[in-house]
């Protein structure tokens, strides 16, 4: 793997998982990284993230864009140095999803991609572990009180994944698009669901 990847960029966010290895959350690098995004983006698996068909110029193009934005962040997940999810971080009082339900202060919007099954996909138990740890990230890292997600409908892996870690069902609502410059979202009919530090974190 390269050094792209390894720990000679700064991690915002470092935590041991036992029997799975060491997860890092690194600020994602919008040009050396678009080979790795683009790739994951492009899979037919990944067309409720939006960017089917874009080109590798076009991603890198996309995330440096959310690069210059205070209320969007992008990230790269790493274990043992290989690549396994992309995550996005947004204020949703800043997000198209402010329009469908109100955000309380403390609340954080999460993106969650992730790579395909691998070396750490494969193993039982992984993807809760992983997003065990994100969590772990966004409302203790972050010292925020609440997680917002909002996967399409029709991505019934994703919605079960988050209802299987502890988030509460939202209503379904439908997302408007988004048609700027830099990023086209077409209207979205998304899934909300949400998960308090409360939940997350009771013994």
């Amino acid at each position: 793997m390269s050094d792209t990847y390894a720990p000679t960029r700064a991690a915002v966010h470092e935590q041991p998982v036992d029997g799975l290895g060491t997860i890092r959350v690194l600020p994602l690098d919008a040009q050396a990284d678009a080979g790795v995004v683009h790739g994951w983006v492009s899979e037919e698996r990944a067309s409720f993230w939006g960017m089917n068909g874009l080109t590798r110029n076009q991603v890198a193009e996309t995330y440096a864009h959310m690069d210059t934005l205070d209320t969007h962040h992008a990230f790269l997940v790493v274990c043992d140095a290989e690549p396994v999810a992309l995550l996005q971080t947004y204020e949703p009082e800043a997000d198209r999803v402010s329009e469908c339900y109100r955000a309380e202060p403390g609340d954080i919007g999460v993106h969650l991609l992730l790579a395909p099954a691998g070396t750490h996909g494969a193993r039982p138990g992984w993807s809760a572990a992983l997003l065990g740890a994100l969590v772990s990230y966004v409302l203790l890292g972050l010292d925020r009180h609440r997680v917002v997600v909002d996967p399409d409908v029709r991505n019934e892996k994703a919605v079960a994944r988050f209802f299987k870690q502890g988030f509460t069902a939202g209503p379904v609502v439908v997302l408007p698009e988004i048609d700027l410059p830099d990023v086209y979202l077409p209207e979205k009919h998304a899934q909300l669901a949400f998960l308090t530090r409360e939940v997350a974190f009771r013994e």
